[in-house]
């Protein structure tokens, strides 16, 4: 798969590029919605012996056009998402920075300039996409932005079932689900497990002198932390899985509300190497509980002992 990062203005021409299928969006997630605009834009340009390209933007929009600075954790960082949509057997994928100068642009400026002009055919999104300045580009105005050059598909919401009724597979309610800690129904979204990467750093090591020495984990992007509290994870270090209890959470046993930060910390079953400084993968399967202050040590070790068989038991009914 080829990158592309795009600076407003850019110097492209149609002739830079073969035709292509582009999938628009910002696609944070690659959830299912998302993989079936990708697929579809995919399967168009094989029929016609096109290539595939995907068109995304960093940073969020939000980022750039609120007034306040703000932040925007992430399903999927940058980073990942390459990793993710190249998988999926992409030719080309634009990530197009976004600035407050490309914000501005008309919605006749982004398709001449970014579809149009990057020798696009065709062009596949949901039907909640929207561009050029505030938004008013949408499907429904795209046939008469593109002059007749290129032809578009529009794809409708992608449902899924759940006790609330049907609900729209979206980014939002894949936030909503990581913000309860439901990683069930996050894998439904998403069709994988929630994975988030960092660094192992020192820590306080309390879970050593316990008898349940933890990996402290720097998450390496901006990533959607899961609620607080334990569960049970996959743990990738140096290409190999294992299976872990992880703690996210303020560790209230040890310390007075003044003194709280947020930590991940991973016990990793039936492993004893030193492996501060790897970069690891962790794969969030269950939440089991919140977390709890404990009026005293031996208490939390049987809590953590227990918290280590539920996580044995998950995994030896669910082997994959």
């Amino acid at each position: 798969m080829k990158v592309i990062t795009i600076h407003h203005p850019h110097s492209f021409n149609k002739q830079d590029f073969p035709p292509l299928v582009m999938a628009l969006g910002y696609f944070d997630g690659i959830h299912l919605g998302h993989q079936k605009v990708i697929n579809l834009a995919k399967e168009i340009a094989e029929q016609n012996q096109w290539k595939s390209a995907v068109m995304t933007f960093d940073p969020h929009p939000s980022v750039v056009l609120s007034q306040n600075n703000k932040q925007v954790e992430l399903i999927t960082p940058i980073e990942d998402k390459k990793k993710l949509i190249e998988r999926m057997g992409i030719d080309y994928l634009f990530i197009v920075q976004f600035t407050s100068n490309f914000a501005n642009l008309s919605p006749e400026e982004y398709v001449k300039q970014y579809i149009i002009g990057l020798n696009v055919h065709h062009v596949v999104a949901g039907f909640d996409f929207s561009y050029g300045k505030f938004g008013k580009g949408t499907m429904e105005t795209l046939p008469i932005h593109s002059e007749g050059k290129f032809t578009y598909t529009t794809v409708e919401k992608l449902a899924i079932n759940r006790q609330s009724g049907d609900e729209k597979v979206s980014s939002s309610l894949t936030r909503e689900l990581l913000a309860e800690g439901d990683m069930t129904e996050v894998r439904r979204i998403l069709g994988r497990f929630y994975t988030t990467n960092g660094i192992v750093i020192h820590g306080e090591k309390r879970g050593r002198q316990i008898g349940f020495p933890t990996a402290n984990i720097k998450l390496s992007n901006e990533y959607i932390i899961p609620k607080t509290g334990v569960y049970a994870v996959k743990i990738k270090i140096d290409g190999n899985w294992y299976h872990g209890v992880c703690n996210v959470g303020f560790k209230p046993t040890f310390k007075s509300i003044d003194e709280y930060s947020l930590s991940i910390e991973v016990h990793i079953i039936d492993f004893d190497q030193s492996i501060y400084g790897e970069e690891v993968s962790i794969e969030w399967h269950l939440r089991i509980r919140d977390e709890q202050k404990f009026a005293g040590i031996d208490q939390l070790k049987l809590q953590i002992a227990k918290d280590k068989q539920n996580t044995i038991n998950y995994f030896e009914k669910n082997r994959s």
